[in-house]
């Protein structure tokens, strides 16, 4: 099912003259009119619904991405992105792992985030993956994308499910090498070299397991920290995060 108002494109065309993507983000309500542009969409798993924001380009046709929030939740912060996406020509898809509910504070996030089971995640992902392949609307190929938690639930869906390409913004990547094999498309990891979460041994392992299955996968580092392109966190990083979106862009453009 889905809500599907025929005047969202022309209003994400409009939304082309708005202020960079930074700007945006950092404003709520100018995320919030962002936001307010996508489409409510929403499929049947595993006997519940799983629901998703839906942004479309102005070519009728396109490459499509998969996003996965922060610990935060579907926020218009993650909407505003996924709407900057389709103004780039994609077809944006941003899931929703927390069922509507939406964290305001960090203990809520890490309430919300220890509350998501990994066997239905994995399968609402899965999911969403085949619903995006199955659209008129798409043509090419499917990327994942996320974030911190979403980070890692983006290398994890492309293990679950083939996908032509895969961005990991400063999230889990300590996966075995038997996984790691499943890849089918490139990696591109985003990191900071301030993240005592996400930290140089873990990626460092990861790369050389990477190497070792013969996966192609780019990291960046950055002097930064922990969710540098987040614009309303206290570790935003404005240069980092503008770099670390073009690299994104020009990954997606070369690889779906």
């Amino acid at each position: 099912m889905d809500t599907h108002h025929p005047s969202r494109r022309h209003v994400l065309r409009g939304l082309a003259a708005c202020p960079s993507l930074a700007v945006v983000l950092a404003d709520p309500g100018l995320a919030r009119a962002a936001a307010a542009a996508l489409q409510e969409v929403s499929i049947p798993v595993g006997g519940g619904t799983a629901r998703a924001a839906l942004a479309l380009p102005e070519a009728k046709t396109a490459p499509a991405v998969l996003l996965i929030h922060e610990w935060w939740g579907l926020n218009d912060q993650m909407r505003a992105v996924t709407a900057e996406l389709a103004k780039e020509g994609f077809v944006a898809l941003a899931v929703d792992l927390y069922g509507g509910r939406v964290a305001a504070t960090p203990e809520e996030a890490e309430t919300l985030r220890k509350g998501v089971d990994p066997a239905t995640a994995t399968e609402t992902l899965v999911s969403w993956v085949r619903w995006l392949r199955q659209r008129p609307e798409v043509a090419g190929g499917v990327a994942t994308c996320g974030w911190c938690f979403g980070g890692g639930w983006s290398l994890e869906t492309s293990i679950a499910t083939p996908v032509e390409a895969t961005i990991i913004y400063y999230g889990r990547v300590d996966q075995p090498g038997e996984r790691l094999a499943k890849l089918r498309g490139p990696v591109l990891g985003h990191f900071a070299t301030r993240d005592s979460f996400i930290d140089k041994k873990m990626v460092q392992g990861f790369e050389a397991l990477m190497a070792l299955a013969g996966k192609p996968l780019t990291v960046y580092w950055y002097e930064a920290d922990h969710a540098f392109a987040n614009p309303t966190g206290g570790r935003y990083d404005a240069a980092d995060a503008a770099l670390a979106w073009e690299r994104s862009l020009a990954f997606l453009r070369a690889h779906t």
